[in-house]
């Protein structure tokens, strides 16, 4: 709930305490009627006094409601407010009492008047104590459901590294036996883009596809020349989709898993297509080449894919084996 000026303060307890004294308003012209002249400027300047004792009052309850009075116990709260409600409505009998002796002014219905001054101010300080209690209660659970799905994120996200990083060793390793110093140090520039991207995904959720289709490139260069002639990359994406977002590190372990589970020679050469389909998604195809023997693989690539699109984006990736064609379908944001 916002935070009232004393400004505003002022206007709503003005407002309230003629809610407050309006039966004594309807009765204004009858009383008046009895009176004369002199009588009735004097009724009238304490009809003003008690309409401003009123307002006062309820500035001083609404106030202490809300920046004082802490506890969610209703009972607690209205007894407060009783207790300065009493001792105001002493004060303000007494000076009735000293400057116009006549009883009304005192009596019950003033009384009245003042309990439900209490009362008002009692509800309004308990409502906004309830809401504030809500909301910081509602503010911790998504602080920590933020947390967990960091968590959650940061461990699925890791999984990635380790694979991919013995990997990218191999490949440099073939490269540097056969000792062809420009491709090797060039490789190992594109494996600095590629482990710098990786590094920096800890501090990311959604990237471009643009961001990640310049990551891929380094790395298709690493894939292309680990396999020579043998593994093949056709991109074709539209420029008008690259400014669209999906989780980071989401083409990595589709890639990476092409080459875990199937043969890549020169009887099975890779052609992997990476294209936007008229779902607008982002399809990576490949056809399918399997091992002899099954990969040493714990399964985690699509797993963790999927997992990341649920916490990241609430959306579920799709997968389509058709025997000869293997397709992952990744949605856009």
């Amino acid at each position: 709930m916002k935070k009232y000026n004393s400004y505003q303060l002022f206007l709503i307890s003005l407002i309230a305490a003629l809610f407050v004294i309006y039966p004594d308003i309807t009765w204004l012209p009858f009383d008046l009627g009895k009176l004369n002249e002199s009588e009735k400027t004097n009724y009238i300047a304490f009809f003003i006094l008690r309409y401003i004792f009123l307002g006062a009052l309820v500035f001083l309850l609404i106030k202490i409601n809300l920046k004082k009075i802490r506890t969610v116990d209703f009972k607690k709260r209205f007894a407060c407010n009783t207790v300065i409600s009493v001792v105001v409505y002493a004060i303000y009998g007494g000076i009735s009492f000293l400057i116009y002796s006549k009883v009304k002014h005192y009596g019950s219905l003033v009384l009245f008047q003042f309990l439900v001054v209490s009362i008002l101010s009692t509800l309004i300080g308990h409502i906004v104590t309830l809401y504030n209690e809500q909301r910081k209660r509602e503010q911790e659970i998504e602080e920590l459901r933020i947390q967990n799905l960091q968590s959650r994120y940061d461990a699925l996200t890791n999984q990635i590294n380790p694979h991919f990083f013995f990997n990218s060793l191999n490949g440099l390793t073939s490269l540097i036996r056969k000792k062809n110093n420009e491709e090797t140090l060039t490789y190992v520039n594109k494996l600095s883009d590629v482990f710098r991207y990786i590094l920096q995904s800890d501090k990311k959720g959604l990237v471009t596809l643009d961001e990640e289709l310049t990551f891929v490139d380094a790395f298709r260069y690493m894939m292309e020349t680990r396999f020579a002639n043998k593994l093949e990359y056709r991109i074709n994406i539209d420029e008008k989709v690259l400014s669209h977002k999906i989780p980071v590190l989401s083409i990595l372990p589709l890639l990476d898993n092409i080459v875990v589970h199937n043969m890549i020679d020169s009887e099975h050469k890779m052609i992997i297509d990476i294209f936007i389909n008229e779902n607008n998604e982002l399809v990576v195809s490949n056809p399918v080449y399997p091992k002899l023997s099954p990969s040493e693989t714990n399964g985690t690539g699509l797993k963790n894919l999927e997992s990341r699109y649920l916490l990241l984006m609430n959306r579920q990736i799709r997968i389509e084996n058709k025997g000869s064609i293997f397709n992952v379908y990744l949605p856009l944001d």
